[in-house]
């Protein structure tokens, strides 16, 4: 996360490299938009100290978990992480193997009073994905070749007072809880399906400057009992 010249909260973006086309999936249906849009609403809006982007063991997994989807997360900024992490076993899996969002907030972090407008907020996420490299998904040990690059539907975001982005802003200026918009994000998405009963290992890894991302999740899919 860094400030722009004009201003703006930014997560610097995981990258992309070393894939082959027939692993890049470019999805702009509906569903995937709707459900990065709702990841980043899910991730952002969860204070520090539970907030699963800064989970050390994966003990913050099923906070703020909902619905027929299950979300997961890499480090916020960057840096390797190992989880334990149980899922339901009826649950999509959704996750950003690479992202970068950008959300406009004037007066904040070091953005001026203007409103920053959506496509110059795209075009900074997009030169962040375009310039990362080594990127790999592993699903007990298997390649995962569907791999989505996603462009998010515009959102807004409600920040907690203690957020994800103050300490990265604490040298130009306080984040104060509030609904900032809009918000975009543009990424690679991985989309699995619901997994067998059991123990599965999880790795996802990814390189850009200053951000190395390298997060191996341990995940148990536990049986729902359906009365």
């Amino acid at each position: 996360m860094r400030a722009k010249a004009r201003g703006v909260l930014m997560i610097l973006g995981m990258g992309l490299g070393s894939i082959t086309p027939n692993q890049m999936v470019f999805a702009d249906a509906q569903s995937f938009k709707q459900l990065s849009a709702q990841w980043e609403q899910w991730a952002l809006s969860i204070p520090t100290s539970i907030n699963p982007q800064l989970d050390a063991t994966g003990a913050n997994c099923m906070v703020g978990q909902s619905g027929s989807v299950w979300f997961l997360a890499g480090t916020f900024l960057g840096g390797p992480a190992t989880r334990a992490c149980a899922v339901p076993a009826d649950k999509v899996i959704y996750f950003p193997v690479i992202h970068s969002v950008n959300i406009n907030a004037p007066n904040v972090c070091g953005q001026g009073p203007d409103n920053i407008p959506v496509h110059e907020l795209r075009a900074v996420s997009a030169a962040s994905i375009d310039a990362v490299t080594n990127l790999s998904v592993e699903l007990d040990g298997q390649p995962i070749k569907n791999v989505h690059r996603v462009h998010s539907e515009v959102f807004e975001i409600a920040l907690p007072e203690d957020n994800v982005f103050d300490a990265p802003c604490s040298g130009i200026g306080n984040v104060p809880a509030g609904v900032f918009s809009p918000g975009v994000d543009d990424g690679f998405y991985v989309r699995l399906n619901p997994l067998p009963v059991g123990n599965h290992t999880l790795h996802f890894h990814a390189e850009s400057p200053g951000n190395n991302q390298d997060t191996t999740y341990n995940l148990m899919v536990v049986p729902v009992l359906v009365k």
